[in-house]
């Protein structure tokens, strides 16, 4: 089954590294980038067909891209996207493995991957997640 996943990363270059993981790994699995969580909100709003899996940043700057938003870093956007969508596989993907971080993110259900060495926790992340939308 072809999956969408949402990539929600300020860096340009580390959005279109986890795109070429992904689509290395899943090619037929669509995706849909974003550089902040406004903008990543606002496609999830919009697109009519739904996202199925999100791979989020936790720090990212607010929509104008000059300074941080409170409140806006990656855990508030997934725990604004899990409001949505319950049962949605989320990754979140940080530098900053700060065991206050790493806690909030495993109580909001959702998985840790480790800046910079992601890739392998990305291909089990994608598998579990494959795993769980296909009711398995």
């Amino acid at each position: 089954m072809d999956y969408r996943v949402l990539i929600v990363d300020d860096s340009k270059l580390a959005r279109m590294a986890l795109s070429k993981s992904v689509m290395t790994l899943y090619p037929n699995w669509r995706l849909v980038e974003a550089q902040n969580a406004d903008a990543a909100m606002a496609l999830a709003l919009a697109l009519a067909e739904r996202i199925d899996i999100a791979l989020i940043d936790y720090n990212m700057p607010g929509q104008n891209g000059l300074s941080f938003i409170p409140g806006q870093d990656g855990l508030s956007f997934a725990a604004d996207l899990l409001f949505l969508h319950p049962e949605m596989p989320m990754a979140l993907i940080s530098g900053n493995f700060q065991e206050d971080i790493v806690a909030r993110t495993k109580a909001l259900g959702l998985t840790f991957l480790e800046k910079p060495h992601w890739q392998d926790g990305l291909a089990v992340f994608l598998s579990d997640a494959e795993r769980r939308l296909s009711g398995q």
